[in-house]
Protein backbone atom coordinates (compact mmCIF):
# COMPACT_ATOMS: atom_id res chain seq x y z
CA UNK A 1 0.00 0.00 0.00
CA UNK A 2 1.43 3.23 -1.21
CA UNK A 3 1.55 6.44 1.19
CA UNK A 4 1.84 8.84 -2.04
CA UNK A 5 -0.49 11.67 -2.09
CA UNK A 6 -0.57 11.07 -5.96
CA UNK A 7 -3.81 9.47 -7.38
CA UNK A 8 -4.36 8.23 -10.79
CA UNK A 9 -7.04 11.16 -12.51
CA UNK A 10 -6.08 10.49 -16.03
CA UNK A 11 -4.21 8.92 -18.74
CA UNK A 12 -1.60 10.51 -20.45
CA UNK A 13 -2.74 9.42 -23.87
CA UNK A 14 -6.13 11.23 -23.35
CA UNK A 15 -5.34 14.32 -23.39
CA UNK A 16 -5.14 16.09 -26.26
CA UNK A 17 -2.30 18.94 -26.88
CA UNK A 18 -3.63 22.13 -25.66
CA UNK A 19 -7.07 21.12 -24.47
CA UNK A 20 -8.19 21.77 -21.00
CA UNK A 21 -9.73 18.62 -19.32
CA UNK A 22 -12.11 18.76 -15.97
CA UNK A 23 -11.06 16.38 -13.30
CA UNK A 24 -12.29 16.12 -9.78
CA UNK A 25 -10.17 14.76 -7.02
CA UNK A 26 -11.45 14.83 -3.47
CA UNK A 27 -13.97 17.48 -4.35
CA UNK A 28 -11.58 19.58 -5.77
CA UNK A 29 -12.12 20.78 -9.82
CA UNK A 30 -9.31 20.49 -11.65
CA UNK A 31 -8.15 21.50 -15.18
CA UNK A 32 -5.65 19.21 -16.90
CA UNK A 33 -3.43 20.60 -19.49
CA UNK A 34 -1.23 18.99 -21.98
CA UNK A 35 1.15 21.77 -23.69
CA UNK A 36 4.69 22.24 -24.36
CA UNK A 37 5.57 18.68 -23.49
CA UNK A 38 4.65 18.83 -20.45
CA UNK A 39 1.07 18.31 -17.81
CA UNK A 40 -0.28 20.71 -15.48
CA UNK A 41 -3.02 20.68 -13.02
CA UNK A 42 -4.53 24.27 -12.17
CA UNK A 43 -7.83 24.74 -10.01
CA UNK A 44 -10.40 24.58 -12.27
CA UNK A 45 -12.23 27.51 -10.88
CA UNK A 46 -11.14 31.14 -12.26
CA UNK A 47 -10.29 33.31 -9.07
CA UNK A 48 -12.21 36.55 -10.50
CA UNK A 49 -15.75 34.75 -11.23
CA UNK A 50 -17.04 31.44 -10.56
CA UNK A 51 -16.45 29.62 -13.77
CA UNK A 52 -14.49 26.54 -14.79
CA UNK A 53 -10.98 27.66 -16.34
CA UNK A 54 -10.76 24.25 -18.43
CA UNK A 55 -13.38 25.57 -20.94
CA UNK A 56 -10.80 28.47 -21.61
CA UNK A 57 -8.33 28.45 -24.22
CA UNK A 58 -4.44 27.30 -23.70
CA UNK A 59 -1.75 29.60 -25.34
CA UNK A 60 2.24 30.18 -24.25
CA UNK A 61 1.66 28.37 -20.95
CA UNK A 62 -0.78 29.94 -19.62
CA UNK A 63 -4.83 29.52 -19.54
CA UNK A 64 -7.95 32.12 -20.17
CA UNK A 65 -10.95 32.18 -18.45
CA UNK A 66 -13.37 32.14 -21.36
CA UNK A 67 -15.99 34.71 -19.27
CA UNK A 68 -13.77 37.85 -18.48
CA UNK A 69 -10.27 36.92 -20.56
CA UNK A 70 -7.99 36.82 -17.39
CA UNK A 71 -4.95 34.64 -17.91
CA UNK A 72 -3.00 32.26 -15.76
CA UNK A 73 0.09 31.17 -15.75
CA UNK A 74 -0.56 27.39 -15.68
CA UNK A 75 3.31 26.77 -13.99
CA UNK A 76 2.37 29.24 -11.24
CA UNK A 77 -1.57 29.92 -11.25
CA UNK A 78 -0.76 33.81 -11.71
CA UNK A 79 -3.14 35.75 -13.34
CA UNK A 80 -0.87 38.20 -15.78
CA UNK A 81 -4.32 39.69 -16.98
CA UNK A 82 -6.63 41.87 -15.27
CA UNK A 83 -9.82 41.52 -14.13
CA UNK A 84 -8.43 38.93 -12.30
CA UNK A 85 -5.84 39.50 -9.26
CA UNK A 86 -5.40 36.78 -7.23
CA UNK A 87 -3.75 33.00 -8.17
CA UNK A 88 -5.11 30.06 -8.20
CA UNK A 89 -3.92 27.40 -6.86
CA UNK A 90 -1.51 24.38 -8.45
CA UNK A 91 -0.95 21.29 -7.83
CA UNK A 92 1.81 19.00 -8.91
CA UNK A 93 1.85 16.40 -11.65
CA UNK A 94 3.55 12.66 -12.03
CA UNK A 95 3.84 11.00 -14.99
CA UNK A 96 4.04 7.12 -14.63
CA UNK A 97 4.09 5.48 -17.98
CA UNK A 98 0.46 6.21 -19.14
CA UNK A 99 -0.99 7.33 -15.78
CA UNK A 100 -1.58 11.46 -15.06
CA UNK A 101 -0.97 11.68 -10.99
CA UNK A 102 -1.94 14.75 -9.53
CA UNK A 103 -1.65 15.40 -5.25
CA UNK A 104 -4.06 17.88 -3.89
CA UNK A 105 -2.64 17.41 -0.56
CA UNK A 106 -2.04 20.47 1.54
CA UNK A 107 -0.04 20.83 3.79
CA UNK A 108 -0.89 22.55 7.39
Amino acid sequence: MSDSPFVRVAALSDLEEDSPQRVELDGTPISLVRTEGEVFAIHDICSHANVSLSEGEVEDCHIECWLHGSSFDLRTGKPDSLPATRPVPVYPVKIEGDDVLVSVTQES
